[in-house]
């Protein structure tokens, strides 16, 4: 990864995607000594339209924190997939919900994919889908270090929460080792080519 990053993430409201970016954010920043900025958006109606957050994060102060293309972009929603996904830069990553979003990846972008929905329910809460998410966006992306995106996970959460979440942390990064392997021996999954 270069000096910065910056992330995109996607789906619809009540899936908790401005949660998602606020742990990452605050991982980055508080437990893995980074700088991190978050802004986020949604559309006309809050629950159930498309909603997004943006992050940049980088070893040195964010002095604009905005966005131009990103170098990861986490979809959990086939509307947000649709909307974005020609932002993402031409080596970028793509981390995605399998069972939501049919993607068409451009030839050397990484794509990863998980049923992180799915995951979730079998947790018992489907509601902790994002987390699951995140789980696997640390595996996929070593962003940040797996102990300071576990602590965020646990500092951020509602209190009485904290260890439903970190078993669908833990699913998620276990999803993507167990599908893609981990560290230099990851496989990429073929992305097939479209518009």
């Amino acid at each position: 990864m270069s000096e910065r990053t910056e992330i995109r993430i996607t789906g619809f409201g009540g899936q908790g995607v401005v949660l998602a970016g606020h742990i990452i954010g605050h991982a980055c920043a508080v437990n893995a000594g980074k700088h991190a900025t978050m802004i986020q958006s949604f559309g006309p109606e809050a629950r159930g339209s498309a909603c997004s957050t943006t992050l940049a994060v980088s070893d040195t102060e964010v002095l604009y924190p905005y966005i131009g293309r990103p170098d990861i972009f986490v979809v959990m929603s086939a509307e947000g997939y649709e909307k974005y996904r020609d932002e993402l830069i031409d080596d970028g990553i793509l981390v995605y919900e399998k069972d939501l979003v049919p993607f068409k990846a451009k030839e050397g972008q990484k794509a990863y994919g998980v049923s992180s929905t799915r995951i979730a329910e079998e947790i018992g809460r489907a509601i902790v889908q994002n987390i699951v998410m995140l789980g696997f966006f640390t595996a996929a992306t070593e962003i940040v270090p797996l102990k300071a995106m576990r602590e965020g996970v646990a500092e951020s959460v509602p209190a009485g929460t904290e260890e439903l979440n970190l078993r669908a942390f833990d699913a998620g990064f276990e999803a993507f080792q167990e599908s893609y392997g981990s560290g230099a021996e990851k496989k990429i999954e073929v992305a097939p080519v479209g518009n």
